[in-house]
């Protein structure tokens, strides 16, 4: 059976939901640090690898017109969420609750509004950084290696966003900004080719699907 006119295509709606299923699980990961070998990093990252990853593979199938839609409405569900946190963390505590979850729950979402901020701003302006230069780089190599390219250079700025409207007069922040751009960077270029591969192929499929 054909798809009805003007329905998107399968891959399209399947990315889609991906993404938007990232988009809030970047903050809730972001509350722990993981140590991968020498690196460590906030957890946030293995989303946001997958925001980027997701937005190009976008960009290549479907034009960096679609994928900058694509990455509005994620900036939609990003502040939906936090309202959302922001409210529950607000009301009253069942008191039967059990009492190692009430402790933990507040710390891990209940950041500061300054990281909330810092996680809009930095998301806004990084995941659009990362199409238009995955667009940009359009003839020049294959997709994957594009991807990773525009992965690395959003997560500089991403990185310097985040960090320094989140810590700057708080604490010291040129140490922890390196130690992260490090990891990122090597993250980026093991991780988003792979991805965006893996992606291209499963959204091809399923386009050409009947």
């Amino acid at each position: 059976m054909k798809p009805a006119p003007g329905t998107p295509p399968r891959a399209l709606i399947a990315l889609a939901l991906t993404y938007g299923a990232m988009v809030p699980l970047g903050g809730v990961l972001g509350a722990k640090q993981v140590a991968l070998g020498p690196l460590a990093v906030e957890a946030g990252i293995f989303p946001f690898l997958l925001l980027v990853a997701i937005s190009s593979t976008v960009a290549e199938l479907y034009g960096a017109d679609v994928a900058r839609t694509l990455v509005r409405w994620g900036f939609g569900v990003l502040a939906l969420a936090i309202v959302l946190t922001l409210v529950v963390l607000a009301l009253p505590t069942d008191p039967a609750m059990y009492a190692p979850a009430q402790t933990a729950f507040p710390v891990i979402l209940g950041q500061s509004w300054r990281m909330m901020g810092a996680g809009l701003i930095s998301y806004g302006i990084s995941v659009n950084l990362n199409v238009w230069v995955f667009a940009r780089l359009a003839q020049h190599g294959k997709a994957p290696v594009r991807g990773a390219i525009s992965a690395a250079l959003s997560q500089i700025i991403d990185t310097m966003l985040f960090i320094t409207i989140s810590f700057y007069g708080l604490r010291p922040i040129a140490g922890l900004m390196a130690g992260q751009m490090i990891a990122k960077l090597v993250l980026s270029a093991v991780l988003v080719p792979v991805v965006m591969a893996l992606g291209l192929r499963i959204a091809r499929r399923l386009d050409a699907t009947p």
